[in-house]
């Protein structure tokens, strides 16, 4: 299973997480954005509308972008955050450090304007 990456402009990508980002995915999902922050892309959209299962790896991976890319004022964004998800963004109070947006369309026109 590999993630559905679409780039947005020269500097901004939407990564449809898909069912789950957890242990068994985590690894891939660092390499994926890795080429991609390679190529410059500094903004990454997370879609989880479809996503059922987030764990503890998943939300490290995610943090490790974060942590890659904000030194260049990269952000990421959680958009179209399912139940599952926004549990564990509640529990883990991610929130606090990632925006949210209710539809990737929102956080395409917060990061991309």
């Amino acid at each position: 299973m590999s993630f559905d990456v679409e780039t947005l402009t020269s500097d901004t990508a939407i990564v449809h997480v898909g069912e789950a980002l957890d242990f068994r995915n985590a690894d891939e999902f660092k390499e994926t954005f890795q080429d991609y922050v390679e190529d410059d892309i500094q903004n990454f959209i997370l879609d989880f509308s479809e996503t059922e299962v987030l764990d503890s790896t998943g939300l490290g991976s995610i943090f490790s972008l974060y942590r890659e890319i904000s030194p260049q004022d990269g952000q990421v964004a959680f958009a179209d955050v399912s139940r599952p998800v926004q549990v564990v963004v509640q529990l883990t109070r991610t929130y606090k450090v990632f925006r949210q947006y209710p539809s990737v369309e929102a956080a395409k026109e917060a990061l991309t304007s």
